[in-house]
This record gives C-alpha cells, sequence and structure tokens, in this order.
C-alpha cells in the first residue's frame, strides 16, 4: 500500500524574515538621521501606537467609539499631577493613568449601552465626552487652566533621565515610542488568535446574531473598551512626557481624535498593520507639507485634505488592501525563486 505524502504546511520564512528586516532597519536608522526626522518618526510611531489602541474598539470590534482623546488625556494629565505633586515617576504614573483611563472608558460605556446608546448614537456621546473633559481641566486650577502643565526637570543622571523619561536628545524617545508600536502590534495580534478575539469580530459582523448564539455581548464590549481605553492612556503619559507639559487643547481636542481615527481609516480599519500604514503616510506627509507649503498659508491643509479624500475614494478599504496584494505577488515570487522561502513538507 502506497504511503500518503507528507502534509505541506506554510512556514511563513518570507514574513518573518521581512519583520526583522524591517525591525532591524528602524533600530539602526536613527543613527543617520538628524532631530528633525527623529522627531517626525516619533510622532509616526506614537499616532500608529495610538491608531491602533483605539482601531481594536472602532475598527476590530465594531463599535462607534468617537471618544480616545479622552482617554490619551486622562492618561496624560494624571501621570503629570502625580509626578509633579507627589514626585512619582512617569513609568508609575503611566500604569496608574492607564487603570483610570481604564475605569472611566468602561464606566462612560456601560452607561451607554445601558441606555440603548448604540451606533451614531453612542457615538455622539463618546464624542461629548472629551469636551466635557476639556472643560473641566479648563476651568480648575489644579488643572492649570488653558495655559496647562509644565513637567519640572529632574536630576540629569542616567538613571534619573531613565527614571524620570527625561532625556536631552530624541533618541531614547524613538526607541520607546517604536517599542509602545510593537507591542500594540503583537497584543492585536495575540487578541486575532484568541477566542476573544472571534467575539469581538462577531460583535462588529453581528452584534443580534452573536447574543442570539449565547454572546455576552455587553461583557465583551466592555472588555475591548477596556484593553483599547488603557493603551490610549498610556500614549498620554508618552506624549506628556516627550512635550515635558500638558495643556487642554493638545490632550482634549478634537484634533486629537480626528488625527488617530482618520489613520486608522486611511491605512484599513479592523487590520493589523493600516493603522500603522496610515500613520506611516499622513504623519510624515502632514509634517513635510506644513514645512514646504507653510509660507502659502492654508495651501497645505487643502493638500493634505485632497490626499486623504483621494484615498478613501479609490482605496475605500485602505491603502494597506493595496499593499497586501504587493506582499502576496512578493511572497510568491520569493517562494518560487528562493528555496529558503518555500513551503516545506512536514512529515
Amino acid at each position: 500500500m502506497q504511503s500518503k505524502p507528507p502534509e505541506v504546511k506554510p512556514t511563513n520564512s518570507f514574513r518573518n524574515s521581512l519583520i526583522v528586516l524591517f525591525i532591524a532597519l528602524f533600530l539602526v536608522l536613527p543613527f543617520f538621521l538628524g532631530s528633525y526626522f527623529l522627531h517626525i518618526l516619533i510622532l509616526t510611531f506614537l499616532l500608529a501606537y495610538l491608531s491602533r489602541s483605539w482601531d481594536l474598539i472602532g475598527g476590530y470590534a465594531g463599535q462607534f467609539f468617537l471618544g480616545p482623546v479622552a482617554m490619551f488625556g486622562i492618561g496624560g494629565y494624571t501621570s503629570t499631577l502625580l509626578s509633579v505633586h507627589l514626585g512619582l515617576p512617569p513609568w508609575i504614573g503611566m500604569l496608574i493613568g492607564g487603570m483610570l483611563g481604564t475605569i472611566v472608558g468602561v464606566l462612560l460605556c456601560y452607561v451607554s449601552f445601558r441606555f440603548g446608546l448604540k451606533g451614531i448614537y453612542f457615538g455622539l456621546a463618546t464624542l461629548t465626552f472629551p469636551e466635557i473633559c476639556r472643560v473641566i481641566v479648563l476651568n480648575l486650577d489644579v488643572f492649570g487652566g488653558v495655559n496647562g502643565i509644565l513637567i519640572p526637570f529632574k536630576e540629569r543622571s542616567a538613571l534619573g533621565s531613565l527614571l524620570y523619561m527625561q532625556f536631552e536628545g530624541k533618541m531614547p524617545f524613538y526607541y520607546i515610542s517604536f517599542l509602545m508600536m510593537l507591542l500594540s502590534l503583537y497584543v492585536m495580534h495575540r487578541i486575532q488568535k484568541s477566542r476573544s478575539g472571534y467575539y469581538y469580530m462577531a460583535l462588529r459582523e453581528n452584534e443580534e446574531a452573536a447574543e442570539a448564539v449565547g454572546v455576552d455581548t455587553l461583557k465583551y464590549k466592555l472588555m475591548v473598551t477596556g484593553i483599547g481605553c488603557f493603551f490610549l492612556a498610556i500614549g498620554g503619559t508618552f506624549h506628556a512626557q516627550y512635550l515635558m507639559m500638558v495643556n487642554p487643547e493638545s490632550f482634549f481636542g478634537i484634533g486629537v481624535t480626528l488625527e488617530i481615527i482618520i489613520r486608522s481609516i486611511v491605512g484599513g480599519v479592523g487590520t493589523l498593520f493600516g493603522p500603522v500604514i496610515g500613520s506611516c503616510i499622513l504623519t510624515p506627509l502632514s509634517d513635510i507639507s506644513r514645512g514646504v507649503l507653510g509660507g502659502y498659508r492654508g495651501v497645505h491643509l487643502m493638500l493634505f485634505g485632497a490626499i486623504i479624500v483621494a484615498i478613501i475614494i479609490f482605496l475605500p478599504q485602505g491603502v494597506g488592501e493595496w499593499l497586501g496584494r504587493g506582499y502576496r505577488f512578493l511572497e510568491a515570487r520569493f517562494e518560487k525563486r528562493i528555496p529558503f522561502f518555500s513551503k516545506r513538507g512536514q512529515g
């Protein structure tokens, strides 16, 4: 009797090699860049991280959550107040701010869901919440009012700089923001492979059908909101330390919400790499166009807006879908030509 041929399984060698190549490239890149380009990359990684965190709620789980900047601001203000008044390092304030952002986000969503708010009505409720936070911060002296709060410089030793996240150059912030982005991608990848990830997808596709087959929709909506809000608040702490200050407009303004969400839309909502791709396109484009066309008032905003509209019209699923086709084409070519990348049988 003839033996059965071994099953052929993909090894993902091409994908893993590409990931290692990109990580290695970005690890050595700052040694060849000036301060301005490091600043652009820091903002790119930070906005990719924030957009990735929001996309877990608004894209992957399909909840119309329009208040990411509220959690971002809560994280930034919490760590700053703890540092200024109690002398706590921002790493501790980051965790406390993350937990506070989680509690506030879950409570906000719980109240909204218990009152039956869904879709656009839930979106409006979450959209108004950051404005409420902004008005409170503006009118209470403990939050510094319109001027915000400046973070004082601590000791300049190497340990003190690391402990209080206060560095003379931009390179440490570059690596921290890069690691934050990688962490958000890893967490999202693990969620996609988990049972909870399938429940989140069910919420997005058809919440009523998910409920009919026994999924506790309220529980999983609150879970995904809590995870996303935790990471958004951590991003607020990093941004506060990078700017060495917090103020109402930068941490609770609606413009920050748009910055976060539009990157996910351009890259591809509900996808793993979509928010990162969107940030890699829009963040450098925004800064460079502002620098080149800044002398012509408003022109850079018109150009930036036109590019976003064109992408949404011609690539409604996001730039990530188009890049995914190119990736699959390259993967097939490499598997055919290079034996290392080919699919190998496993006995």
